[in-house]
């Protein structure tokens, strides 16, 4: 078993390239983390997820707490087992639940009481009880449990929340059962404001964590917004860490993100994308249920490798969109991950290859020019 430990590899401006050792094997960075928040990467078998690229994947707390329980997962041989997915696997904490579910939960110093959005059901919430969950699910990363801050959010109310934060954070530290290979990130919150974000990572990086999360943002705010707040935040913290956007985004998002020194991120866009008939490409974004498409015989994205896109037409992509078929969230989704982890792989070979201001404006110019109509 590989000590979990993070290795810097080359860094051009801020951008970053890096490995990341775990338990369940090795992951490059930059990397995005798809999603699959109950056991499942939605619309997709996980061979068919690794067929993308990805070496990693986010699972999470609340939702997992809830059903099937992370005490039957942990008698089933744990996460990686009973979802068939034995590379690395990080848990959301339930953090960000206790923003998005606001009308179904009680916060206090100890932590969180919700009302269970399946049943309405009361299950509790704290930072030693969301540890001890994601041990049980065997998950490879832990991340702290925390209070999401909303926005927008006044600098006495985030500074709060952020404090309340870090109180948790050093409770989950202490729960955390310290294994080879596992490893828990702390979550830096404070709204938008500087000052509160440079005292949670003076906070973080005394209790001392394998990784450093960036939290709070993607909530609302905008990307020029967003992109202000990473300015100040990832060179803020420690150097020879893994820094993890959380939540984050679209692939413009990432290559920004990139570009001012973050190593992970998630999100849900590629696979929701996919189910709505939406999908990522070099050129934007593609609804293929616009009728344009529908005697269209090119494929997605030309320059594109995956299923989607070299066996099947925008027409026929289209018809089973609109005929609402299984098929088509299948087809989309995997489109949408592969282009993601293309993405990714591009921007770390840019990085090594110290070209990585050539590649992004390379990528923006592509963008710019959007789809290109049939003829």
């Amino acid at each position: 078993m590989s000590a979990f430990g993070f290795r810097l590899e080359a860094q051009d401006g801020r951008a970053r390239a890096g490995r990341l050792e775990t338990a369940h094997g090795p992951v490059e960075t930059p990397v995005f983390m798809p999603v699959g928040t109950a056991g499942t990467v939605k619309a997709m078998l996980p061979e068919s997820v690794k067929a993308t690229g990805a070496s990693i994947i986010l699972g999470n707390t609340y939702h997992l707490m809830l059903r099937p329980g992370a005490e039957r997962v942990a008698a089933l041989g744990g996460l990686h087992r009973f979802m068939n997915w034995p590379g690395p696997i990080l848990t959301d904490s339930g953090g960000f639940q206790v923003m998005s579910l606001a009308g179904l939960r009680k916060l206090d110093e100890d932590g969180v009481t919700f009302a269970s959005h399946i049943d309405g059901a009361k299950v509790r919430l704290t930072p030693e009880g969301s540890t001890e969950i994601q041990d049980l699910l065997d998950a490879t990363i832990t991340m702290a449990f925390d209070e999401c801050t909303e926005y927008p959010a006044s600098h006495e109310a985030a500074a709060r929340s952020m404090r309340l934060s870090m109180r948790w954070a050093e409770r989950c530290r202490t729960a955390f059962r310290r294994r080879e290979g596992y490893g828990q990130f702390g979550i830096v919150q404070g709204g938008t404001f500087e000052d509160l974000r440079g005292e949670s990572v003076e906070a973080l990086t005394a209790i001392d964590f394998e990784g450093y999360a960036i939290g709070g943002l993607a909530v609302g705010e905008g990307q020029p917004e967003m992109f202000r707040v990473l300015d100040f935040t990832a060179p803020a913290l420690p150097a020879d860490r893994p820094r993890y956007l959380m939540g984050v985004g679209k692939p413009d998002d990432l290559v920004g993100g990139v570009e001012r020194g973050v190593d992970m991120f998630d999100c849900v866009a590629p696979t929701r994308s996919g189910r709505n008939g939406q999908a990522f490409t070099r050129r934007g974004t593609v609804n293929i249920r616009n009728s344009r498409h529908r005697d269209d015989p090119r494929p997605l994205d030309e320059a594109c490798g995956c299923p989607a896109c070299r066996d099947y037409s925008r027409a026929y992509l289209h018809h089973l969109v609109k005929a609402k078929e299984i098929l088509a969230a299948m087809l989309l989704t995997w489109h949408n991950l592969h282009y993601y982890q293309e993405l990714m792989r591009g921007m770390r070979a840019a990085i090594l290859a110290g070209a990585f201001a050539d590649f992004a404006a390379a990528f923006r110019r592509e963008l710019a020019q959007g789809d290109i109509a049939p003829l």
